[in-house]
């Protein structure tokens, strides 16, 4: 496009301005939540994306909407390598990986979830839930059915096993007690099945 001299004029934000301030600002906010939680501020974060408020605005109306990109795009990454992680050669030691980087997350997003299930009860809380689970549940067969995995044993219960490590940890001063009692789950998980009384 010209103007009437002839000189061309600034060509207006396309598509894939969006589309980078976008990807720009989610991954931002991803920073942002897991240095100041998820009640940082939204100028900060529009700040330090490099964008102004009302672009940040534009795409997430409210934080609940934010919380709610950066929370899908976490677990679409950890679905990804659960993925990727079943063709990998050792069934038990697929598991074993996935099961750290789901406690990684578990403790890095545990206020995220709560925060946007108190913003807005109606988001998609379930929805990532069941895409862990449907995660846990793939690496997990795969190990049952190599021997390397009791067989009574259930996606929810592993998932379960490891939000409570995560939880029960959150607090704790001992760096390295997540990473024990998770070798203790793994233990029990590669362990004879219970018997039935």
């Amino acid at each position: 496009m010209t103007t009437r001299q002839g000189h061309a004029s600034p060509r207006p934000p396309g598509r894939t301005d969006a589309r980078l301030n976008r990807e720009r600002l989610v991954a931002t906010a991803q920073d942002v939540f897991a240095e100041l939680g998820p009640g940082a501020s939204l100028n900060e974060i529009a700040r330090r994306a490099g964008v102004g408020p009302g672009t940040l605005y534009r795409h997430f109306p409210n934080r609940s909407a934010l919380l709610t990109a950066v929370l899908r795009d976490r677990i679409e990454s950890l679905c990804g390598r659960a993925k990727a992680l079943l063709s990998s050669e050792s069934a038990d030691d697929a598991l074993a990986h996935w099961l750290r980087a789901f406690l990684t997350h578990a403790r890095v997003n545990q206020g995220m979830g709560s925060a946007l299930m108190i913003g807005e009860p109606d988001a998609p809380g379930l929805d990532c839930h069941q895409l862990i689970l449907d995660a846990a549940a793939g690496l997990l067969a795969r190990a049952q059915q190599r021997g390397t995995a009791r067989t009574d044993l259930t996606a929810d219960d592993l998932v379960q096993l490891v939000v409570g490590i995560a939880l029960s940890t959150a607090r704790s001063e001992d760096e390295e007690q997540p990473e024990r009692l998770l070798a203790l789950v793994l233990d029990a998980v590669r362990g004879r099945p219970l018997r039935s009384e």
